[in-house]
């Protein structure tokens, strides 16, 4: 990589230019990017895919794969077993609320506890919404759980720590959506 000058003016001041090859970018690659999680998924004890979000680019294939690794794992633990795994190059992080399994997978680096507060985090949220969840509110209401998922977690990792604020954002969209309903009924 040809070494190229960086300058950078703060408030009107120039700050002495710096050499790229300073910044040792050639030790950097796009897959070193730090991610909270890398996926999200939920699923039943029978092993039926409910919910799925991929915060990292997969293939169709490998994210079948994944998914059919995820669910055979963690449906074969015991239940008094720890909720992490080790899995290829991941941590994974699971909790079963019910019927349902929440399921992620992390960075070596990140911490498990605050994956399952996460995790728990969007139970909550999913709970305010619904009224105590359940795996028939994911089944018939996706798009809804896809939405206060989009406004709790961007990129895998927390957008918005406050239910309050994303109960206001979920009130919003329903109003939204019932003014369209009326505008094409008419």
């Amino acid at each position: 990589m040809r070494a190229g000058r960086l300058s950078v003016k703060i408030l009107g001041e120039r700050i002495q230019p710096l050499q790229l090859q300073d910044l040792n970018v050639g030790e950097f690659s796009l897959t070193d990017c730090d991610k909270m999680m890398h996926f999200l998924l939920l699923f039943s004890r029978q092993g039926k895919l409910r919910l799925q979000k991929w915060f990292t680019p997969v293939t169709d294939r490998e994210k079948k794969k994944v998914i059919r690794d995820m669910t055979a794992m963690v449906l074969a633990r015991p239940a008094r077993s720890s909720n992490f795994l080790q899995w290829r190059d991941l941590k994974i992080v699971y909790k079963r609320y019910a019927s349902l399994y929440f399921c992620t997978g992390l960075e070596d680096q990140d911490n498990e506890l605050l994956a399952l507060e996460v995790l728990h985090r969007y139970v909550e949220l999913l709970d305010k919404y619904f009224g105590n969840v359940c795996e028939l509110d994911i089944i018939f209401n996706f798009e809804k759980a896809y939405f206060i998922l989009d406004e709790f977690l961007m990129g895998g990792e927390i957008l918005e720590t406050s239910k309050e604020v994303v109960g206001v954002s979920m009130e919003a969209g329903d109003i939204l959506q019932e003014v369209q309903r009326e505008r094409q009924s008419v």
